[in-house]
């Protein structure tokens, strides 16, 4: 049995990566592929328990240090008990944030040393990184305007102030920039279905798949 492909979605706040990510693992599941929809932070059940903690409360709630250990520790136990059995068994997984998003919001947003995250990354993720991500991307007042405009409560990120999301905007694009091969960068303003077109045609084309 060939292993299953690992797809992640990376980006800002408001920029519609959820909705997006559904929608693939629909068109992947109507050519017969079996596919595992998850998310970070989040995805295992002590990982989902981490999320609550990370998302929620006052901006300043945790040091960045901390919050790049608590979600190194989410994104072990995800990757052990979720993504690397899935994998194994041949099944695709479609992740909204991974690791990239440490980078970005801890490391950029926050300023941890990215040697520290990077040590961190060795040893937790290992080889086990990402076959394709899609870079979410678009102008950081137009994500925020549509990110304040859901109906949420986990909305610590979010309240960090424009110059925060500036950073981690420009992380994102310099990891899309560094690493062409693994990422996608997709623009992300438009409708649903000009996004998700933008999206297929990235998907399709890096994976070799036919509609």
């Amino acid at each position: 049995m060939s292993r299953g492909r690992f797809i992640t979605f990376e980006g800002g706040e408001g920029a519609g990566k959820s909705t997006q990510a559904r929608r693939l693992v629909e068109r992947l599941n109507a050519l017969g592929l079996n596919v595992v929809m998850t998310r970070e932070p989040g995805g295992s059940e002590g990982a989902e328990a981490l999320r609550g903690l990370l998302l929620t409360g006052e901006t300043d709630r945790w040091t960045p240090t901390a919050e790049t250990l608590l979600m190194y520790a989410g994104r072990s136990d995800h990757l052990t008990r979720l993504i690397r059995p899935a994998l194994e068994a041949g099944t695709w997984v479609v992740c909204d944030r991974f690791s990239d998003s440490t980078r970005a919001y801890q490391g950029a947003g926050g300023g941890v040393d990215p040697s520290f995250i990077e040590a961190i990354e060795a040893e937790v993720v290992g080889a086990d990184r990402p076959d394709l991500t899609l870079v979410f991307d678009m102008p950081v007042e137009l994500g925020l305007e549509r990110a304040f405009g859901r109906d949420m409560f986990e909305v610590r990120f979010e309240s960090k102030g424009l110059a925060f999301h500036e950073r981690l905007r420009a992380e994102f694009l310099r990891i899309a920039e560094a690493e062409p091969a693994r990422c996608a960068v997709i623009d992300a303003a438009g409708t649903l279905d000009e996004v998700d077109a933008r999206v297929w045609e990235a998907v399709s084309e890096r994976l070799e798949l036919v509609p």
